[in-house]
Formats: C-alpha cells, structure tokens, sequence
C-alpha cells in the first residue's frame, strides 16, 4: 500500500466529523498527493508531503498517544492535515547544472516554492481545514504551532507558542512528531527525478 492509500486509509477510519469527506474530496482535486514535502530537504520528493504526513501521524500514535486523555481523531487530524498549507505551494522548475563527468551543462528539474496564497505556514493550513471542517482549539493551536522555533512569529520573540504548549499537550505531541519524523525517520531525498 501506497502512502495515499495509508492517507486516506487513516483518514476515513478516523476522521468522522462533519465537512471531513468534503475535504478529502477537495484534496484530491489539488497536488496534495504528488507535492514534495520541501524544496531540498526533507522528502523533496515527488509524493513527500503524503509520505511526511503519514510518517508524522505514525510517530504520534507510537510515542504520543495516551488512550485516557487523547482522541485519535485529533491525532489523525493534526498529523495528516498539519502541512496542508503546502499543497498548490511548489512548482518544478529548471536550472542548468554542470555534469561533473563530461562538463556540459545539463537541464536539472528542482522544486521551488510559489505560494499564491501567502498567508504563513501553520495558520495557513488551520485557515484551510476551517473552510471544510471545524476544529477543536486544541487542534487548531497544534497545527497553527506545529513548526515550534521555526516559525517566524516564534523566532520575533512572541510568547504566544509558550503559551500555546502550556496549555495544550496535544501542540507539544504534534511539534515533536513533526521534527522527530523529519530529522530522524525519513529519508533525505533531494532529487525530484530519483523517483522517475
């Protein structure tokens, strides 16, 4: 099974809320199955942003989850849907590059970013989601969040992340699936066409 058969698998079992089957079906009609996840780093990949959702939903089930205190339809909500922002986001393009065997300069494909939509990263995705499917606060703190010092409000020194971990564990359990399945668990693939 495919990484968007597990998406979708993991998301019909467990996200049962209205506006959820409104939402896959509006995933299906953009890139969402195909984008990268990044443009070099971590699976900057033809299907990565899928492979990196699954693998971060993964991580939390195994690390994170607590039957008394946890839902899994949040966890399944937080972890598959966290980077929709990167869906209609990436675009290939091209650029010379120098064959260091025969030294001819040769046509690369890479990904870069379009974004047609700049409206931030985590706060993008929980604007996204809501135009389908209400959140729990918990959620929307989790994935607005998920990027932790990353983000670029986080870096201007604003409190509202320290906060924001305080009060809902479920933000905590999302970063630190997102950066343990990102650094630690997959694969650092930075050329697109190695998946041709």
């Amino acid at each position: 099974m495919g990484y968007k058969e597990q998406f979708i698998e993991i998301y019909q079992q467990n996200i049962t809320r209205s506006g959820s089957q409104e939402l896959l079906d509006w995933l299906s009609k953009t890139d969402f199955f195909t984008a990268p996840a990044s443009t070099k780093f971590h699976c900057a990949c033809l299907g990565g942003l899928v492979q990196h959702s699954v693998k971060v939903y993964e991580v939390m089930m195994e690390k994170h989850f607590d039957e008394e205190n946890d839902s899994m339809e949040s966890f399944a909500i937080c972890a598959l849907l966290h980077d929709l922002c990167k869906a209609q986001f990436y675009k290939v393009s091209s650029r010379n590059v120098k064959n260091e065997t025969t030294g001819a300069w040769e046509k690369q494909p890479y990904y870069s970013v379009e974004d047609v939509f700049p409206y931030g990263h985590g706060e993008k995705s929980v604007f996204l989601i809501e135009r389908f499917m209400r959140l729990k606060t918990s959620e929307a703190m989790a994935i607005r969040w998920h990027m932790g010092g990353f983000d670029d409000t986080a870096k201007s020194g604003g409190f509202a992340i320290n906060l924001a971990f305080d009060r809902y564990p479920l933000a905590v359990k999302l970063h630190l699936s997102d950066l343990e399945s990102t650094y630690l668990r997959e694969k650092n693939t930075s050329a697109i066409n190695k998946n041709k």
